[in-house]
């Protein structure tokens, strides 16, 4: 659909019928200004994508730290309460 309004609009734009607004629009999208604005929301999606990734990357981080005092605690003979599995306390 989008297609066949750009194709729409390009036809439009060649026979010199077009109205003023696609007119306008197809100028703005040619600015400098719409660039940069671009730009910055790309900026903006990669810096949400990159938070993202930082969140779940300290949520694995805390999950294998947890794992890892688990462990511990199992080879040292205790559990995860602090009670000594081995009746020794």
């Amino acid at each position: 659909m989008i297609a066949l309004a750009m194709d729409q609009a390009e036809k439009q734009l060649r026979e010199g019928t077009a109205s003023s607004q696609v007119i306008v629009h197809f100028l703005k999208l040619g600015s400098s200004r719409e660039k940069i604005e671009q730009e910055m929301l790309n900026k903006k999606s990669e810096n949400l994508d990159a938070k993202t990734d930082s969140i779940r990357a300290s949520a694995r981080i805390e999950e294998l730290y947890g794992q890892a005092i688990s462990a511990m605690r199992e080879y040292n003979g205790m559990t995860d309460d602090g009670e000594d599995i081995r009746g020794l306390e």
